[in-house]
């Protein structure tokens, strides 16, 4: 790696204030299990008049600085949410409308201030319906978009970089989901939207920058309004902002597979069966109690601050009330099909290593995250050999499960073209930050890796010629750590 020219880390505006976002605010005392749990129903889509500090609120549950390390080359910020490297491709923005203590417009959220950058001081509605095809019954009091820096993660990884992108949108898109969910706003979920327009719309250098999800909280009071579109030009240097190193390696083919699902296709009604679209089955499906209860050790705000990647793992067996939680963790909730997103979970099918679990004998297994099912494959101790597929990384042979994320390519492009690729990375982001905060609210170690070498892993599986593994996530016991308690103020930042 060119270390002269690593990525910054943050996205700045030149001759641009950040609006700083109160931080010292009441956060809501739920466990991750409620949220993922809890059925949608009409009573709890409380009012959407919303103010300064419920905007704060989201982001802080979203995507925060938790903790700092100090080393040679300087000091270090861990994050709410999983990245590869901790690159920390994403970046979130805002349009705002009507949210007392803050204007109308469009913001890019700076993590680094807790923050916002004013990028466009006017209501963006109309624009953005345009956009991202919203129906106008569908106004939003926020829109939020999340785009991803390319140099940023293919410093490292290069052409294999896009991966990682996906994954790690998938990871923040997760905790943006699980924050409005703890606040119980009524929100809508997106991955189609006209790329170029909400580019442009955003300011992007979309050579180096480009938007792959949105989301909007619903205000249903704003659909009678009529707006006047005014025509605001965004600062001509903003795009520059795109720019995170002085020399930046450009890989083509990065853009290439990007632009390729520029084109949306429309979805038929009937959903792809991922899980058996695979070429392996199994005959024998046990059903997994749903009613469990999990033991949990943290409220769900102390999940996100808390959530580490941690693999030093003892090579123990997990407890059965800990395995069912990390299933049940995987199931589509009720709010994804009022957020319009239970489709993308189709995108994937999902498997299990198990080697350590108390109740079941070491082998592959298939989950059905739909019925809550789990089915052996075949018998056997694979993580030791997976962990030579990733990479030779020893460590992962003392985990206790490794969660595979599949995909058959072939029906994958066939239902939603090249876009469909998209869909399934960012679902398997989606699902691996559930798994890093299931298994931090346990008390248990997580790791996510997307290093593998594809066709052993392929080989490995028995999977047909179509299928590959997309990203594996790894959780095991690990050995007693202790809560850190202590606040972002108590820490000078």
């Amino acid at each position: 790696m060119d270390w002269e020219n690593q990525p910054t880390l943050y996205k700045t505006y030149p001759n641009v204030e950040p609006f700083l976002l109160p931080r010292d605010i009441k956060l809501p005392e739920k466990k991750l299990s409620s949220l993922l749990k809890e059925k949608t129903t009409s009573t709890n889509n409380r009012s959407t008049f919303l103010n300064i500090d419920d905007l704060s609120r989201i982001f802080l549950l979203t995507y925060s600085l938790t903790n700092r390390v100090k080393h040679s080359g300087g000091e270090f910020f861990y994050r709410s949410a999983a990245s590869a490297g901790a690159l920390y491709p994403t970046e979130i923005y805002v349009a705002v409308r009507k949210v007392k203590g803050v204007d109308d417009g469009l913001y890019h959220f700076s993590i680094a201030h807790h923050g916002l950058f004013p990028l466009r001081k006017e209501n963006l509605s109309p624009q953005i319906i345009k956009s991202i095809q919203l129906k106008k019954e569908q106004e939003s009091v926020l829109i939020f978009f999340l785009s991803v820096i390319f140099f940023r993660s293919a410093w490292k990884y290069r052409e294999r970089a896009y991966r990682y992108l996906l994954l790690d949108t998938g990871h923040l898109l997760e905790n943006l989901v699980l924050a409005l969910r703890s606040l119980d706003l009524p929100f809508l979920l997106s991955y189609e939207f006209n790329d170029q327009k909400v580019n442009q719309l955003l300011g992007l250098d979309q050579t180096k920058e480009a938007s792959l999800a949105t989301s909007q909280v619903l205000n249903s009071a704003f659909a009678s309004e009529e707006v006047r579109q005014e025509k605001r030009e965004l600062s001509k240097n903003f795009p520059q902002a795109s720019c995170v190193a002085k020399k930046e390696v450009d890989y083509p083919i990065i853009r290439e597979i990007h632009t390729a699902g520029y084109k949306m296709n429309l979805a038929s009604e009937s959903k792809p069966d991922m899980v058996n679209d695979l070429g392996i089955s199994t005959k024998n499906w046990t059903e997994i109690n749903q009613s469990a209860k999990w033991p949990e050790v943290l409220n769900y705000p102390e999940n996100v601050f808390q959530r580490r990647s941690r693999r030093n793992y003892l090579a123990e067996p997990i407890s059965p009330e800990c395995f069912l939680a990390l299933i049940n963790s995987l199931k589509p909730s009720d709010f994804e099909n009022a957020a319009g997103s239970l489709d993308y979970f189709h995108s994937l099918g999902i498997g299990l290593l198990i080697g350590r679990a108390e109740g079941f004998v070491p082998g592959f297994y298939l989950i059905d995250i739909f019925s809550a099912k789990v089915g052996m494959v075949k018998a056997g101790f694979f993580i030791d050999v997976m962990s030579h597929v990733c990479l030779d990384q020893t460590w992962l042979s003392r985990a206790s499960l490794l969660f595979l994320f599949l995909t058959n390519l072939e029906t994958l492009d066939h239902h939603w073209g090249p876009r469909g690729y998209r869909y399934a990375l960012m679902t398997a982001g989606r699902l691996g930050e559930r798994l890093y905060l299931t298994a931090t609210a346990l008390g248990l170690g997580c790791c996510g890796i997307g290093a593998f070498y594809d066709d052993e892993a392929a080989k490995l599986l028995d999977l047909n010629k179509h299928s590959r593994l997309l990203y594996l996530v790894a959780v095991g016991t690990i050995e007693a750590y202790k809560i850190k308690t202590q606040t972002k103020k108590e820490e000078g930042w």
